[in-house]
C-alpha cells in the first residue's frame, strides 16, 4: 500500500470512528432537542436547544421495548422527553405531574396529587377564565389513578399546553430522557441570542 492509501485509509478509519461514536452517543447517552412550542414557558422558551440525557432512565434494547442500566425512573417534577402517544414519529417534552399509583386531579386550575395541593412555582396560566368539570379537562378533571408504569405529564404553561388532560398518560417505552442543560437560544422574533440562558440547567 503507497503512502497516499495509507494516509487515505487512516483519514477513512478516524471518520468512521467518529462517525460511530456520535451515533452511539446520540442513540444512547446525549441527545440535541429543539423547543418548537410556547407550552413549557416559562421553563423553556420557543427557540431554546437543549441537551438531553437518554442514559439516566436506561438504555433501550434495540427493536424492543425492554431497558437495561435503568439508574432511576422519572419522578414528580422532572422534564422529560417522550414519544407522543398519538403520534410516535413526533417528540414531545412535558414536566412529569403524577407518576405510576397516584391519584391525581385538577381543581379550578390547582393540581392535587394524592389529595395534596401541589406546590408548582414554575406553572403559570395566563387565562383567567375557568372551564368547568364535563366542558374539558383543561382546568378541573379527575381524581385518576395514574396506571403502572405510566406518567401523567403537563407543560408549566398550563392553559396553553396540549398534554395528559388531553390524550392520556406516557408509557415508561416511550420516554427518551430527561432535559439536562440548555445549550443555545434563539429569540426569532427579536433575530437575537439569549446569551442568559445558555448553559443553565434545566430543573
Amino acid at each position: 500500500m503507497t503512502n497516499k492509501k495509507k494516509i487515505i485509509w487512516e483519514y477513512a478509519k478516524a471518520i468512521i470512528t467518529a462517525l460511530i461514536l456520535a451515533m452511539l452517543i446520540r442513540t444512547y447517552i446525549i441527545q440535541a432537542f429543539k423547543i418548537p412550542s410556547g407550552s413549557m414557558i416559562p421553563t423553556l422558551l420557543v427557540g431554546d436547544h437543549i441537551l438531553v440525557n437518554k442514559f439516566l432512565y436506561g438504555t433501550k434494547i434495540p427493536f424492543k421495548d425492554k431497558r437495561v442500566l435503568m439508574f432511576k425512573k422519572p419522578e414528580r417534577g422532572d422534564i422529560i422527553v417522550f414519544k407522543y402517544p398519538e403520534n410516535p414519529s413526533k417528540d414531545f417534552i412535558k414536566r412529569v405531574v403524577a407518576i405510576e399509583g397516584d391519584v391525581i386531579e385538577s381543581k379550578n386550575k390547582m393540581v392535587h396529587v394524592n389529595g395534596n395541593k401541589v406546590n408548582e412555582p414554575y406553572a403559570q396560566h395566563t387565562d383567567s377564565s375557568m372551564r368547568p368539570m364535563g366542558i374539558e379537562p383543561r382546568d378541573n378533571f379527575g381524581p385518576v389513578i395514574v396506571p403502572k408504569n405510566k406518567y401523567f405529564v403537563m407543560g408549566d404553561n398550563r392553559d396553553q399546553s396540549y398534554d395528559s388532560r388531553y390524550w392520556g398518560y406516557v408509557d415508561i417505552k416511550d420516554v427518551k430522557g430527561k432535559a439536562l442543560i440548555l445549550y443555545w437560544s434563539w429569540d426569532s422574533e427579536k433575530s437575537w441570542v439569549r446569551f442568559g440562558r445558555i448553559g443553565g440547567l434545566i430543573h
